[in-house]
């Protein structure tokens, strides 16, 4: 039902009239060097693709690549703790996986979910006239790379950071699955212009970003101004390049990219109907969602995106 077409966050296989097989893979290097939030964090970012097509996950699979001859096992025991206490946590059951000697470790999950043939959720949906809403802060990346250069403590990514990238979408996909959701994605590697352009897509639609709406985590921009940077902003700027893109705002170059920032492990971007927006932020707020960020909205002009 759903395949690799649109670029979406999973495939979706129907079963039966009533139950559809969600399939998803993912696995990351480690963003920090503790092992135990490593595999939170990995294990939330993978099991998001499913929340974000719409459905529960049921199983998942560890996929680890790991230097043992290197590194103590003692580390790897803390990152399968990590993502097992995350796969339970979802209310899922962790059933086995596979592991290799690698030279950096990797860690991640095979995942597996269900949803109703008739109520999948995808990248590809929105309309004209939806609003746009985000669930987590932007800047990951360049935060993660100013830990490893030093120009932020760890204790501060810690606090204000970490929990977050750790949170599972669960319960944000379950609120707004109670209104008239249209698309959905979550955001990570290819930073919010990269993923908007995925929703413009799919969806032929043309995406207007509010740049003073979006919510950002705390340094981020500082970062970029102290000359951090990502080894992915390059690729995703040029990637976003080869489409239709306009900025009618003015940003400094380092506001601009944050535009580009990779994210590992981030929020839902939700499209629905304007008129129920304002009550879905509000429920996304009552249950503890950490942000429900109204970014932008789906306007009825040629495939694009414009900033403004």
């Amino acid at each position: 039902m759903v395949g690799i077409e649109t670029a979406d966050d999973a495939a979706v296989y129907r079963l039966s009239p009533e139950i559809a097989m969600i399939n998803t893979v993912d696995f990351i290097t480690p963003p920090v060097d503790d092992p135990y939030w490593f595999g939170q964090i990995s294990a939330a970012n993978s099991i998001s693709d499913v929340y974000s097509m719409g459905g529960k996950p049921l199983t998942a699979l560890n996929v680890v690549m790991f230097p043992s001859k290197q590194l103590d096992m003692g580390i790897l025991k803390d990152i399968l703790r990590g993502g097992h206490d995350k796969v339970v946590e979802a209310g899922a059951c962790l059933v086995g996986g596979h592991t290799v000697d690698d030279e950096e470790p990797k860690y991640g999950l095979c995942v597996n979910g269900v949803v109703h043939p008739d109520r999948i959720i995808t990248n590809a949906g929105s309309k004209t006239g939806d609003v746009l809403i985000l669930t987590k802060p932007l800047g990951s990346g360049v935060l993660f790379n100013a830990v490893r250069s030093g120009k932020m403590d760890f204790k501060e990514l810690e606090r204000t950071v970490l929990p977050s990238l750790a949170a599972l979408n669960g319960a944000a996909i379950e609120a707004a699955l109670k209104f008239d959701l249209h698309a959905c994605t979550d955001i990570t590697g290819f930073g919010i212009l990269g993923h908007l352009l995925e929703v413009a897509h799919g969806s032929n639609a043309h995406v207007v970003l509010s740049y003073k709406d979006l919510p950002f985590y705390p340094g981020a921009l500082e970062m970029y101004k102290k000359g951090e940077t990502t080894g992915s902003n390059k690729a995703n700027r040029a990637m976003v390049a080869k489409h239709k893109l306009e900025m009618a705002v003015s940003l400094s170059s380092h506001q601009d990219e944050l535009l580009y920032d990779p994210q590992t492990s981030g929020g839902l971007l939700l499209s629905l109907p304007a008129d129920q927006a304002a009550d879905l932020i509000a429920q996304l707020k009552k249950i503890g969602t950490g942000i429900a960020a109204r970014i932008g909205e789906i306007v009825d002009q040629p495939v694009g995106i414009t900033v403004v």
